[in-house]
């Protein structure tokens, strides 16, 4: 970047709040995807008005923008595809109010989610959504790529919390779309238009979210199972019970034989288990626990253990949230790689996904872990290959392919929680081809000049094995 460029961003944010230096522009080139572009700037403003200013540089020179949050994507949407300048939120992370009174708060795009939780929680308050992130993740970024986690079939997705936002419109203009009241029926809904937007309409700096007061009561019960299938099955059933347990998290025998080898999870060795979450009122998780179990052993459960120790919760949970981790360790000459990783299914379908699935992996060679939020039917599969291989990267991308295809097939779609960025964009764009002529003329209307993340969601072209981080042949794009 020319330095008259960099002396005016300079200018705009403080000579210290800038950075071109290789090494830290290495390191933001990525996100947690599979995928890397080195930037020419990182940027950290501290108010709307400085990044208002920068995008208004930005705009004037036509320089490529990517808004980005602590990096925990998994899709490759922080990744700056035509390099440019990133702008990190990250010291936008003042709480600004917390008014229980009205089930709001409001905060900086930079807000840590769990420091948020620990903010809310002092007024025995939530924001419920529970992404695997959590400890780093920012509110900015869940708004952007429409983050969940595990509670969504009771609680919803980060789209459900959202009221309003402060936002940064490619020109410069700053709007402020939403309200601070539980209902609103004036005009547009705007807010709505940004979330799940993925820093292709606009930066948001701000953001009003509902809350919600903490269950009294929660209790868990892990069930093995020794297929597959029965897993998948136990949790339709649970909700066509009705029962709607706070969260119903499945893992396939590739992922329990992980996290048992890799952090010594202790748990049973069967092909798969479902954790089941219930929560709220005391005398309700007692009777919804008995339905549960019923369910469970209907279905063929074996091993049923239940707690309403909150160690014991947290030691299966963070069992079930360090197997991203631990399949990249299980074998020395594969590792864990985010393809395919994040889908979801009507919960009916669950069981057939999952087999299918099996099928599809064993057809290429490859190795998927299933695991995910079953209770809402959003499933993550993680494909464990030799990344050094084009061979495997080759076969990966055809069984990603024949995955996705079935999870349209099954009325499904090809992100339910981590959004499109890159490694979505093809399979997204098949399962969405209706509305993308529509979602092309939003993008113009907005960013004429195209600045906001280039290149993502409907704007991909070609195969999603381009510019990998890792050190293959044939599809790794250096820059």
């Amino acid at each position: 970047m020319e330095p008259d460029v960099l002396a005016e961003i300079g200018a705009i944010v403080g000579e210290k709040n800038y950075s071109n230096r290789v090494a830290e522009l290495y390191a933001y080139g990525f996100d947690a995807s599979i995928h890397h572009v080195t930037p020419d700037v990182v940027v950290q403003p501290r108010t709307p008005e400085q990044v208002a200013e920068l995008v208004k540089l930005a705009n004037k020179l036509k320089i490529p923008i990517v808004p980005r949050g602590a990096g925990t994507g998994l899709c490759g949407s922080a990744v700056p595809l035509e390099k440019g300048m990133i702008i990190d939120l990250t010291r936008m992370n003042r709480i600004k109010e917390i008014r229980v009174e009205d089930l709001y708060c409001v905060c900086e795009a930079g807000v840590v989610y769990d420091d948020l939780q620990k903010a809310l929680a002092k007024h025995r308050f939530s924001f419920p959504p529970a992404p695997g992130s959590a400890e780093a993740c920012t509110v900015g970024g869940m708004v952007a790529t429409n983050a969940s986690g595990m509670r969504a079939v009771k609680y919803g997705g980060t789209r459900d919390y959202v009221l309003g936002l402060k936002v940064v419109l490619p020109t410069g203009e700053i709007i402020e779309v939403g309200t601070r009241t539980l209902k609103n029926a004036s005009g547009y809904q705007l807010e709505r238009l940004f979330v799940g937007s993925e820093g292709t309409l606009g930066i948001i700096t701000e953001v009003t979210l509902r809350i919600a007061p903490k269950p009294k009561k929660s209790a868990m019960i892990l069930a093995g199972f020794n297929t597959l299938e029965k897993a998948g099955r136990c949790v339709s059933a649970l909700i066509a019970k009705p029962l709607l347990p706070s969260a119903v998290e499945l893992m396939d025998s590739t992922c329990i034989k992980a996290v048992n080898t890799v952090v010594d999870a202790g748990l049973p060795d069967v092909e798969a288990i479902c954790m089941i979450e219930v929560d709220g009122d005391p005398k309700m998780v007692a009777d919804e626990l008995a339905e549960v179990v019923k369910v469970c052993e209907s279905i063929g459960a074996i091993g049923l253990q239940q707690t309403e120790d909150s160690a014991q919760m947290a030691k299966w949970t963070a069992a079930r949230k360090s197997v991203m981790s631990s399949l990249s360790r299980l074998y020395e000459d594969r590792c864990s790689v985010s393809l395919a990783d994040d889908m979801a299914v009507p919960i009916s379908r669950i069981p057939e996904a999952v087999v299918e699935f099996r099928k599809i992996a064993k057809k290429y060679d490859v190795i998927v872990g299933t695991y995910g939020h079953a209770a809402d039917g959003n499933l993550h599969t993680k494909m464990l290959l030799d990344p050094e291989s084009d061979t495997a990267w080759r076969n990966g991308e055809k069984a990603v392919g024949e995955i996705f295809d079935t999870c349209i097939r099954l009325g499904g779609t090809v992100t339910g929680e981590h959004g499109v960025g890159i490694s979505k964009a093809p399979y997204f764009q098949k399962e969405r081809a209706t509305m993308l002529s529509t979602m092309g003329a939003i993008k113009r209307a907005l960013d004429p000049n195209n600045i906001m993340n280039p290149g993502k969601l409907q704007a991909w072209e070609g195969s999603i094995l381009t510019h990998l981080r890792y050190p293959c042949d044939e599809y790794c794009e250096k820059s």
